[in-house]
This record gives C-alpha cells, sequence and structure tokens, in this order.
C-alpha cells in the first residue's frame, strides 16, 4: 500500500507569483493541443473534492498550465485567475493587498473553475451569494474545442447555465472577479442556543438584517450538535486584537465553539477565519485519527490540511480499510456514506434539524445561510430573469436559504428493511425535496431523470448542450452527477 505524499504547500501563507498575460496564454494552447479530434473528453487533474464515484475513460485534458493567477487589480478591486487555480492559491496572492474574493469555499484545494461550476458557499454567502454571482466574465473550453468568452453582456445564456453544470457544458479556462476589501482580524461571537425553532429564528434575522446588536456582520455561519445545543458564529470585522488564536496546531476549533451558555468570543487573523475549518475538514479529522490529542502531537502540522486527508479517504476506497479493519472483526455492517451538503429555506431549517437527528446519529453539522447577491437585479437589462438568475440552481432572490452540511455515514442497513445502496441518501432526498429544498451536486445522488430535470433546469442542460456540445464530448449533468459518468 502507498502512502500518500507530504504536500509541498505549508499551512502558513505563502508568496504567489502572477503568472502573466503570456504564462496564461501558454497554458491555453498547451490545454488547447491536448483536445483530441474524436471521443470523450475529461480533465486531466491530480486533485478533486468530489464525493461521487467516476467511472474512468476519456482523454485527459492537459490543465497543468492553467493553475494560477494571471492578475490582480488592486485599484479595480477584480483578479484574473485560471480555472485551476486553487482558492489557496489566490487568496494568498491577493491578501497582501488587503483584498480577497467574494466568497471562499471552506477548503484551500477547491478551485475558482470547480467553485463557479459547482457550488460553493462559505461565511460571506449571506451577503455576498455564491462564488458565479462576483464572476464577471469567463473564458470557457467548450465542446467544440473552442474557447468562448461569456459575462453579464455576451453569451449570457452561458453565463447563466455554467453554473452548477459540473463541467457538462465545458471549463473555466479564465475568470475575471470582483474582490472586496477585507480587515487584518476577525472577532468571533460564538452564541449558543438550546431550542431549535429560536436558532432558526435567530438566523433568519440575522441573515437578512446582517446585523447583530447593531453591528454589521462580516460573516456567519453556525453548527449544530443536537437538538439541544446550536450555535451562531458571528464574524465582525476587526482592525486589531488583544491576541490571536491559532487552530493549525493543538487546538481544535469546531470544539472552541462549544461552551454552556450565552455567547463566546474569540480572535482569528483573517487568512486563519478564512481557512479555520480545513485544518480538521471542519471535524472530519476525527475519524482519521487527527484529533486524539497524543496523535496530533505526532501528526506533522503541514499534514493537517482536507487536501492530505482526502488522500487518505482514497486509500480507504481504494482498500477497503474501514471494513476489512474495523468492522469486519466486529461483526458490524459497512458504512453507508452520507456526505451531502442540502438547501432549505430559513423557515424549514428547525423542520429538517429536528428529523435529521431522528434520523440518524450524524453530528454535527454546520450551517450556512445563503442569498442571493441583491444586484442580481440590475442583470435583467442583459438578458438575465431577475427572478431566476442562475437556472442549474434555481435559488430565489430575496429569500434565505440555510446549507446544511453533513459528512459522515450510517450502517448500511440503517434504513429498515435494508434497501440498495444508498438507501438512506435516498430518503434524505426525498425529505429535502418534500421540504422545498435542494443539494448539492458535488456527492452521490440518486434522482430519476424526472425528479432530476424538475430541480436542476428541466430540459434547459440538453438544450445548451446542444450549442456548446453539440457532439457530446462531455458527459451530461445527469450523466455526471447522477450515473458517475
Amino acid at each position: 500500500m502507498k502512502l500518500p505524499p507530504i504536500t509541498e504547500r505549508s499551512v502558513d501563507w505563502e508568496p504567489i507569483a502572477c503568472v502573466g498575460w503570456e504564462g496564461h496564454q501558454r497554458g491555453v494552447d498547451k490545454l488547447q493541443a491536448s483536445f483530441p479530434e474524436t471521443g470523450r473528453v475529461r480533465l486531466k487533474k491530480k486533485t478533486s473534492n468530489l464525493f461521487r464515484k467516476r467511472k474512468s475513460g476519456g482523454a485527459g485534458l492537459d490543465v497543468s498550465g492553467l493553475g494560477g493567477v494571471i492578475a490582480v487589480d488592486p485599484v479595480a478591486k477584480t483578479a484574473d485567475v485560471q480555472g485551476m487555480c486553487t482558492y489557496e492559491d489566490l487568496v494568498d496572492a491577493t491578501l497582501p493587498f488587503g483584498l480577497a474574493p467574494l466568497v471562499v469555499p471552506q477548503l484551500k484545494t477547491i478551485t475558482l473553475g470547480g467553485a463557479v461550476s459547482g457550488m460553493g458557499v462559505e461565511s460571506t454567502s449571506f451577503r455576498n451569494g455564491l462564488p458565479h454571482e462576483s464572476v464577471i466574465e469567463m473564458d470557457v473550453l467548450i465542446g467544440t474545442g473552442e474557447i468562448v468568452t461569456c459575462s453579464r453582456t455576451e453569451n449570457v445564456e452561458l453565463f447563466r447555465a455554467f453554473p452548477n453544470s459540473y463541467g457538462s457544458l465545458g471549463y473555466a479556462v479564465r475568470l475575471t472577479i470582483e474582490l472586496e476589501a477585507v480587515p487584518e482580524f476577525i472577532e468571533l461571537n460564538h452564541v449558543r442556543f438550546s431550542d431549535l425553532r429560536d436558532y432558526e429564528a435567530a438566523l433568519a434575522r440575522a441573515a437578512e438584517s446582517g446585523e447583530w446588536d447593531g453591528r454589521a456582520i462580516y460573516g456567519l455561519d453556525g453548527v449544530a450538535f443536537s437538538k439541544d445545543e446550536q450555535y451562531l458564529v458571528l464574524a465582525f470585522r476587526a482592525e486589531s486584537a488583544p491576541g490571536v488564536s491559532d487552530y493549525t496546531r493543538q487546538q481544535i476549533y469546531y470544539r472552541s465553539i462549544q461552551h454552556p451558555h450565552g455567547t463566546k468570543h474569540d480572535y482569528l487573523t483573517i487568512r486563519d477565519y478564512i481557512w479555520r475549518w480545513d485544518t480538521d475538514w471542519f471535524w472530519c479529522s476525527r475519524a482519521l485519527g487527527a484529533q486524539h490529542p497524543t496523535a496530533r502531537k505526532l501528526w506533522p502540522r503541514e499534514l493537517r490540511r482536507s487536501s492530505f486527508y482526502w488522500k487518505l479517504v482514497g486509500l480507504d476506497k481504494k482498500y477497503d480499510l474501514e471494513y476489512r479493519f474495523l468492522k469486519k472483526p466486529k461483526g458490524l455492517a459497512r458504512t453507508e456514506r452520507v456526505v451531502q451538503d442540502i438547501e432549505v429555506t430559513d423557515g424549514r431549517l428547525a423542520e429538517f434539524l429536528d428529523w435529521f437527528f431522528d434520523a440518524s446519529s450524524i453530528q454535527p453539522v454546520w450551517l450556512c445561510p445563503i442569498r442571493l447577491r441583491s444586484g442580481v437585479e440590475e442583470l435583467a437589462g442583459a438578458g438575465i430573469d431577475a427572478a431566476e438568475p442562475w437556472p442549474l440552481y434555481p435559488l430565489k432572490p430575496g429569500t434565505t436559504w440555510v446549507n446544511v452540511g453533513f459528512w459522515s455515514g450510517v450502517p448500511a442497513d440503517h434504513v429498515s428493511p435494508a434497501q440498495e445502496p444508498g438507501a438512506f441518501n435516498k430518503v434524505i432526498e426525498a425529505k429535502v425535496s418534500d421540504l422545498g429544498g435542494h443539494k448539492s451536486l458535488y456527492s452521490e445522488a440518486f434522482y430519476s431523470r424526472e425528479q432530476f430535470a424538475a430541480l436542476y433546469g428541466g430540459e434547459l442542460p440538453q438544450q445548451m448542450k446542444r450549442t456548446y456540445d453539440p457532439d457530446g464530448r462531455f458527459p451530461g449533468l445527469y450523466e455526471k452527477a447522477v450515473e458517475n459518468a
């Protein structure tokens, strides 16, 4: 069994040099030279944050020259970024200017192109929406091998349909995005609740008003450990701090949130706030032993990061380690993986959590409110429907949606009587649909084609493929999300 190599990227800040426009063009040329004349194609990349299986096959496109930041404009507060650039590198390139992307997904190796073509949320999503909403312009490699520029005024139909298309329409090669000024420090208030309805109401008020006790909120998310223990995590801008915590060492961030009652205060640097969840992959590192006090002392600090944990999960998937060495010797059933992010409106959150904590022993869960940016109405003049600006993931403007993330598993016979693979995931899908919600497609999905079409754009994905991928060089959205193409 080959162990994963140690990553070369530190958990700390590193200087990032921009590749420039000539360097970008060399990467584009390399990509297009690798595009074959016939057959299915896919990206040839070493990392992934997808939790669904993918069938092998198809020529791998060479994206090795498309992983950098092209240029940062600190005056206009924009950046031109290559599609395979990780958010870790992007943040390290912009923070020296006191700037950051409007939404930075929680894990360092998520790429900008991946977040825009998929689904990325974070604590600024209650005021800045989703990553694709701060995109000004994109160059997209489409199924003909051409690169098409789309924006709020050019090839608008592709610009609107690209989010949540997961590579079924093409791949982002270059993106021009908005940046915002960020503070040097973040003050955190962890506010405890013991009632799901009270918690739901407080989160809804904070997300809609953008304020807490008269202060403007910078970031807003939360954690629910049970029906009796929930926390709002309120982040406020701070230009100074009496001292800062460091959760890249012995302390564990999500455990720091817990306290008996009232509000607990904490301070972080802006970079440590942005990556507060990455060090322990939220709380998933506990399943890998990284949170045991003795193991943590011996665990190299540079390997306390989601990218390394992902490699360990890959080993488990390849060699069936958990079942062979932990489950089978004790006569226990295999584990059904339950790794999902779902969205329900703020008025259905308590109902979902009440059901979820009864239906499984999975805890804690992450909660992140999302409100599409108020500026989407301004796009109507460019042909973008303000009532449904992003049709493949139709969250309605003016509504607070709450992302609920849970990443664990249940015994394979958890649903009684035992059903086919994915039994409990199917129960979750049905419950979320009953509540008028959706789920992200980065993980396993089990919808029928009819159910999928009702939730994710109807006939639009097929219509778009006839224009931008007429020969079917990329798998379709349903093929990717449900059939694991």
